[in-house]
């Protein structure tokens, strides 16, 4: 198939003022469906050369070129920066260019379309989702049906090459640490990170604007995306921090497998719906106290055999999200979208 491929974001390492996490998983996407034999257009700007510098060895498009598929990294309003009109200060195209692909490919050429709704912002009533010929997807592990899942993607090779003996004996300065932006994360933040974050070592890297009610709380602003393994690395939990629409579906960001990989525990809220099967009871959570225990109790079993074997069962949680388990899924949503086409040209 000749697959057209639509996010705003980078493939490598990209730019520090960005809160672009597909950079994860991302590349893993494009170099897995072309060693099935795919073709694959990028079809937003090469952010990875126009604003890092960075030359990769991909197709991109600012045309409409012919596709038997479109994918898309779904993307969404953001007034003051992509509902501008083009040329103003601080402006990006990626809504309108998305506006563009699925007026063209999807509702005029009824092209086979994949949209993929990484942070669960596409309204349930969006006329799209009752197009025969689109599936919207969730990364959401119990999506809101009947939007099956997509999930957040972590490299076989990270994941089969990944030592907990070699991890839990890392040196860990922090008792906790948290990589993200603040986005709709205030009351999760206020009820579990901050009241343990009071009393232990602590950084929280990435945008966070509105920082007055924990002045004591350590913020480093906007790490590089290539230093955020080694933050994780440098501590010992972290918190699985979500807005209500992530932890009512148990919608699974980027930052829960980096924390693994880098055998960083991820303490887990329990009104995350279905906490016990992401992570083991032993990192659940209800209030900043549990946070605070939890984490003390690490801290004495740091090293041990027993620190060993959670992160070891925190790796194994993460097999359901293989980059070739859900590349698999992906193509199979794809195979079924252009079936039919193929069916009616016989």
């Amino acid at each position: 198939m000749k697959i057209g491929y639509s996010f705003w974001g980078f493939l490598g390492p990209g730019i520090v003022d960005t809160p672009d996490g597909g950079r994860f998983w991302r590349r893993g996407i494009v170099d897995g469906l072309l060693s099935k034999g795919h073709s694959v257009v990028l079809l937003q700007q090469d952010r990875d050369l126009k604003e890092a510098g960075t030359r990769l060895p991909y197709q991109w498009a600012t045309d409409l070129p012919p596709l038997d598929v479109l994918f898309c990294e779904w993307r969404w309003p953001l007034p003051g920066r992509n509902t501008t009109t083009c040329g103003e200060p601080g402006h990006t195209c990626d809504l309108h260019r998305q506006a563009e692909l699925i007026n063209h490919y999807t509702r005029e050429l009824s092209t086979p379309t994949v949209l993929w709704d990484t942070d669960r912002q596409m309204p349930a009533d969006d006329p799209l989702r009752a197009m025969p010929h689109v599936i919207v997807c969730d990364t959401a592990i119990w999506p809101n049906p009947p939007a099956p899942s997509l999930l957040t993607m972590v490299p076989d090779k990270l994941l089969d090459t990944a030592s907990p003996e070699i991890l839990a004996a890392i040196e860990r300065p922090l008792d906790l640490t948290y990589v993200g932006n603040q986005y709709d994360r205030d009351e999760a933040f206020d009820t579990f990170f901050a009241p343990a974050a009071a009393h232990v070592p602590h950084r929280v890297a990435g945008k966070w604007t509105r920082t007055d009610p924990w002045p004591y709380v350590n913020f480093t602003g906007r790490a590089p995306f290539t230093e955020v393994e080694p933050i994780y690395r440098s501590g010992l939990a972290t918190v699985l921090l979500m807005p209500d629409r992530y932890s009512s579906t148990a919608n699974i960001s980027q930052r829960f497998p980096e924390a693994v990989l880098a055998g960083c525990l991820p303490l887990t809220p329990t009104t995350l719906v279905n906490h016990d099967q992401i992570t083991p009871a032993a990192l659940h959570v209800d209030d900043g106290a549990d946070v605070l225990d939890r984490v003390t109790w690490l801290r004495s079993i740091q090293g041990t055999r027993e620190h060993v074997d959670l992160i070891a069962e925190c790796l194994s949680r993460l097999d359901r999200f293989r980059h070739s388990r859900q590349l698999s899924e992906l193509e199979r949503y794809m195979t079924t979208l252009t079936r039919p086409l193929k069916e009616a040209d016989r």
